[in-house]
Formats: C-alpha cells, sequence, structure tokens
C-alpha cells in the first residue's frame, strides 16, 4: 500500500514502515517523526438535468477513461469545499454557471490514479453560461436518461440512479 512513498514531505528523512500511536502500520520519519497518511483522495460529481429531463455529459479528454462519457466532474482541491469544487468543474468543463440544488449522495470507491475516492454527488442548476466543452472535456451535451452512453465511473453511475430514483 506504500510503496514508492520515501521520504519525509516535511524534513525529506527517509521514511521506515512501523506502528503509529493506534498501532497501525504506515510510513513514519525516522528523523522528525512526521507520519503520511494515505487518504481517498476528494472529488465532486455535478448532476444537470434540463428542462427536457437530459442530463448533462462530457466526453472526458484526458485519462482517466479518456474518450468515455462522464457527469462534469473534478478532485476537490485544498482550498475548497465539496459544493465550491463542483461549481468550479461545472464551469471548467462546460462553461455553464451553476448553483447546488441539493446533495445527491456520496460514494467510495477505487481509483487507477489514487487508489481510493470519495466522490460527492451534487444536483445542480444552470444560472448562466452558454453550453461548450472545456478544461478536461473534448464535448459536453444533454442525453436523455433511456439514451445515456455507458457512464465510465462508477461513482457517477450511482448518483444517476439515486437521482432517477427520487425524482
Amino acid at each position: 500500500m506504500y510503496s514508492g512513498i520515501n521520504y519525509c514531505l516535511k524534513c525529506g528523512g527517509k521514511l521506515s514502515i512501523k506502528n503509529d500511536r493506534e498501532n497501525k502500520s504506515r510510513p513514519i520519519c525516522n528523523d522528525c517523526g512526521w507520519i503520511y497518511y494515505k487518504n481517498p483522495i476528494p472529488a465532486s460529481a455535478c448532476l444537470v438535468v434540463n428542462s427536457k429531463n437530459e442530463i448533462l455529459l462530457i466526453k472526458r479528454k484526458f485519462e482517466p477513461s479518456s474518450g468515455k462519457w462522464a457527469l462534469p466532474s473534478g478532485y476537490i482541491e485544498i482550498n475548497q469545499t465539496p459544493e465550491q469544487a463542483a461549481i468550479a468543474e461545472m464551469k471548467e468543463e462546460t462553461n455553464l454557471d451553476g448553483e447546488i440544488d441539493y446533495f445527491i449522495d456520496y460514494f467510495t470507491g477505487d481509483s487507477p490514479i489514487y487508489q481510493k475516492i470519495i466522490s460527492f454527488g451534487y444536483k445542480m442548476n444552470i444560472i448562466g453560461g452558454t453550453l461548450e466543452a472545456g478544461d478536461d472535456a473534448s464535448e459536453a451535451k444533454f442525453v436523455s436518461y433511456e439514451n445515456l452512453p455507458e457512464i465510465c465511473f462508477a461513482s457517477h453511475r450511482h448518483f444517476i440512479e439515486i437521482w432517477k430514483k427520487n425524482k
């Protein structure tokens, strides 16, 4: 689980796998005692539905899952709340301004990059902008629920299904 984790981010000293004060095996700095905690990476996803009951999707431009369809989404930056990240990702990937309607659910799962993620899904409303692909999206369009292409992330499929059950 900790392969490739060799040096302390605080002082640069060598890390060794040891048991911490909770008796959990973790990389701990031999020099300053700093402990490396490997936690799930947080992300936010947007579920946007237009007046025709179509769902907004983006085609991913980059890995993971380049060329596949997903909800607008992204990793939460250190200075953002999950809600702020959802609003920012919607703007970056679709050029649409959004506001949160409600929290759908959270989802924990595997990530091809970070091992584990925790994703927060938000139902969003459009409050401005013009739809166009941006940032790491090669396409952005609305698609009816009945004609959805394969959605590449399990978390996004989960958010869509929760919305569908509750609408």
